[in-house]
């Protein structure tokens, strides 16, 4: 069968910043992306049906026969079962949102025209995990990272943690093939610790689960960390972390505070950066939103930063209780930032300017080789994508 994940309209919307750059479904939740889980669970690949701009790099594969899935749901048992055994006019839901459903090739070129006259509806009875808002990215971290921990680990059997670790709760620690863990503190009674292939924890570090050190990524020295966490592939961090999502390639690699955050691709945070992610009053936190184009209440006590991909910032940095940073923004400047800061924006508190997209190419090149990748055509074309539809967030 061909699995294509979709992305629903609003719920894409609300996701911005982090979904200028991706499908909903490569969102990074626990230790895997929403798409990786659905592939491992299926044991399938899958493609994308999403924003014209963006099917360049996430093109879609099309089949007689086609389940699409909702790409903001994380996949369980209940919900895997459901679908290999949908048939034709068949539709996988939990209450009022649908989950997947089997369709034809040419019903799939006329989505928009197909009745729902004549679907059978299968009702999942458990609420699956679902993404609808930026914030929920780190408020449901924990339950993913749990679920991912399972599925990832099951049967195998982790290498042997070094004896000059302190550890506690080690039958809920995994370590794969090639991490490095040296004169470390790991606390797997609060929750499940992975540390993925090629990771590297440095002497000094301070860890509570659950936490994710993804594929090649590094812990600093003397880092401090509690969970739930997830650090992405090939990520840098150090200083404080508390309940926060990066999704890979990107840097913290300084002292400094980052909590209830979430942290896209590509992205670095200058020395001393801080992020408060409560309020003085303990008011519920305000976050900036591109469907409303408002601040909305997120009715969460503690929100910190969201960024989206390719954003940087400079050294002594201070971001406010629930700030929403847009795509390529450089930021810099004494005292604390707005709490929106729109895509291609330069400057900071002295006040923005535009990002001239020729230079914010230059620098994702370079970032890019960095890391041992190329920054080719479609990456070029993506951004410059995004560039032109975020004119229209400016306000400078």
């Amino acid at each position: 069968m061909n699995y294509i994940l979709f992305d629903e309209n609003v719920v894409r919307t609300n996701l911005l910043p982090l979904t200028f750059t991706r499908p909903v479904s490569d969102i990074r939740i626990g230790i895997l992306t929403i798409r990786e889980k659905w592939e491992r669970h299926l044991k399938s690949p899958t493609s994308s049906l999403t924003d014209a701009y963006l099917s360049d790099k996430f093109p879609i594969v099309k089949m007689a026969e086609n389940i699409l899935i909702n790409g903001s749901i994380c996949p369980n048992d209940e919900i895997v079962a459901a679908i290999r055994k949908l048939k034709p006019n068949q539709t996988v839901v939990y209450n009022d949102t649908i989950i997947a459903l089997h369709i034809t090739a040419e019903d799939l070129d006329s989505a928009g025209d197909t009745s729902a006259e004549g679907i059978e509806e299968i009702q999942i009875l458990e609420a699956p995990v679902k993404i609808n808002h930026t914030w929920e990215i780190f408020a449901k971290n924990e339950i993913s990272l749990n679920d991912d921990f399972t599925l990832l680990t099951k049967g195998r059997k982790s290498q042997k943690l070094s004896e000059t670790n302190r550890v506690v709760g080690e039958e809920n620690i995994f370590v794969e093939k090639g991490a490095r863990v040296e004169f470390a503190i790991l606390n797997g009674t609060t929750g499940p610790i992975y540390i993925g292939k090629d990771a590297e924890i440095m002497e000094g570090a301070v860890i509570r689960g659950p936490f994710a050190l993804c594929e090649g990524a590094q812990v600093k020295m003397a880092a401090k960390i509690y969970g739930p966490t997830t650090i992405g592939p090939y990520c840098r961090v150090g200083g404080e972390v508390n309940n926060a999502v990066m999704f890979g390639f990107s840097n913290k690699a300084h002292d400094g505070f980052l909590g209830h955050s979430v942290i896209g691709e590509w992205c670095n945070l200058g020395a001393d950066t801080n992020t408060s992610n409560l309020k003085n009053t303990y008011d519920n936190v305000r976050l900036w939103s591109y469907s409303k184009q408002t601040f909305v209440n997120t009715h969460l006590q503690f929100c910190g930063l969201i960024m989206g991909d390719h954003s940087k910032c400079a050294i002594n940095t201070m971001f406010n209780t629930g700030t929403v940073v847009g795509v390529s923004a450089n930021i810099f400047g004494s005292g604390f930032q707005r709490n929106f800061i729109p895509s291609f924006t330069w400057g900071g508190t002295a006040g923005h300017t535009n990002y001239s997209i020729k230079k914010a190419m230059e620098v994702a090149e370079i970032v890019f080789k960095r890391r041992r990748r190329n920054f080719d055509d479609t990456e070029r074309n993506l951004l410059t994508s995004v560039y032109n539809i975020t004119l229209k967030n400016k306000r400078l």
